[in-house]
């Protein structure tokens, strides 16, 4: 960008009646600015969206051993489970292993499609951005008026 004025910009000191600019010039002069607009709100929104995908990476690895964790003590407590119900039932314990197995998917499974529905990529819009988008549309519009 240079550092000379353009004589043709607004210049809140000089009176809006003194602009000797042509129709022409003042639809090309505002194509140029909301081109710049435009550009300006992008790059907001690639950073936006960068900014909140390193947040999400940034819990990852905490997550991951904490999963690990836990799936092994979930483990040893499914098959205490598993022997209890063997010997409450008076079953051999791969019985108990089977029904507490096949009740433990059952519940891995309504926990991963619960996961799922929250998940959403909307998490990841740049909502902030979005919001400046409406700001400009609504500014645009009264100009134009």
């Amino acid at each position: 960008m240079s550092s000379h004025q353009d004589p043709r910009r607004y210049d809140p000191v000089r009176p809006v009646n003194d602009d000797t600019r042509s129709v022409p010039q003042l639809l090309g002069d505002m194509v140029t600015e909301l081109s710049t607009l435009v550009r300006k709100e992008i790059q907001l929104a690639r950073a936006e969206i960068g900014e909140n995908v390193s947040e999400a990476g940034g819990a990852i690895p905490g997550m991951a051993g904490g999963a690990a964790l836990a799936l092994g003590g979930l483990i040893l407590l499914l098959m205490a489970l598993a022997a209890l119900v063997s010997r409450v039932l008076d079953l051999a314990p791969g019985w108990g292993l089977l029904i507490v197995g096949v009740l433990a998917a059952l519940g891995g499974y309504a926990l991963v499609r619960g996961g799922m529905a929250k998940l959403k990529a909307t998490n990841l819009t740049p909502t902030r951005t979005a919001e400046q988008l409406s700001r400009d549309a609504a500014a645009a519009k009264e100009q134009v008026q």
